[in-house]
């Protein structure tokens, strides 16, 4: 992984930095794991904007990624890393020895003629899906079902991956990305190693049309808005606007939203960090 800074020969270039993709290696998808994808723009059946800030943005295909990983006790080839317009981590394409290929979320460190495999009884090694009663304590993994059978669901943007701490009984304890430590069923999958493309957080866009090409409109300041449109609009010149709050008066910078009676509540043993 890599990154690049820009010649600044243009305005928009001064402060650019771009990602090396020195671990891409084809820029051709694999056609038959493609599917169309519509955008709403914001708009809902009667095309009112019910969405703020989204709209344009290039056209895009959607990549059908295999999250469940349940094509167990076959080996697959990585035939390629490829780049995924729909989210921050590299993807790879997988060919199995009975000739069907998948993408699957690629892991730092997977190469080209690398083998994978899910299963129970495989070797925790980068690339690989198993169960977490399976998967030696302290290994960094990511890609983490919430259920069995489910399909990955936490731990999948560039860089990501989660710790297992420990087990008992039919529970694993995770350290989660964000911090909190949560019990997960230990008939869960996850894969071995963290996600590829770590340098994500490094980037810089450089000028607002590149938010326009990814699909996202100028964002108007809720200080400079009206009292009829946010609690922090109005007063004479430049106000400060008062305490931080959404549109609809919930208050930011800490404010815990998350309901007491939440079912989930018991299986989380230590919250995020503040």
């Amino acid at each position: 992984m890599s990154v690049r800074k820009l010649k600044p020969i243009t305005p928009g270039q001064r402060f650019r930095v771009v990602n090396g993709y020195d671990a891409i290696t084809t820029d051709k998808p694999e056609k038959s794991l493609l599917a169309p994808k519509k955008r709403s723009g914001g708009r809902n059946s009667r095309g009112k904007m019910t969405m703020r800030y989204k709209g344009g943005g290039h056209k895009r295909r959607y990549r059908i990624i295999d999250f469940k990983r349940n094509k167990t006790g076959i080996p697959a080839e990585v035939k390629s890393i490829e780049y995924d317009p729909n989210r921050s981590a590299f993807i790879a394409l997988v060919n199995y020895q009975d000739g069907e290929k998948r993408y699957v979320i690629a892991q730092n460190g997977l190469k080209v003629g690398q083998s994978i495999v899910s299963g129970e009884k495989v070797a925790p090694e980068i690339g690989n899906a198993m169960e977490l009663g399976s998967i030696p304590l302290g290994t960094i993994i990511s890609c983490i079902e919430l259920r069995p059978g489910q399909g990955a669901v936490m731990a999948r943007s560039a860089g990501a991956f989660a710790q297992l701490m420990a087990r008992e009984g039919k529970f694993a304890t995770v350290k989660l990305p964000s911090g909190e430590t949560r019990l997960i069923l230990t008939k869960c999958m996850a894969t071995i190693g963290a996600v590829s493309n770590s340098d994500h957080q490094l980037l810089v866009s450089g000028k607002a049309g590149r938010s326009r090409w990814l699909g996202r409109r100028p964002r108007t300041r809720p200080v400079v808005m009206n009292p009829v449109d946010h609690p922090m609009g109005g007063g004479e010149g430049r106000a400060s606007g008062g305490h931080p709050r959404s549109r609809n008066g919930i208050p930011a910078k800490g404010y815990r939203t998350r309901s007491k009676s939440k079912p989930s509540n018991k299986y989380i043993v230590e919250r995020r960090k503040k």
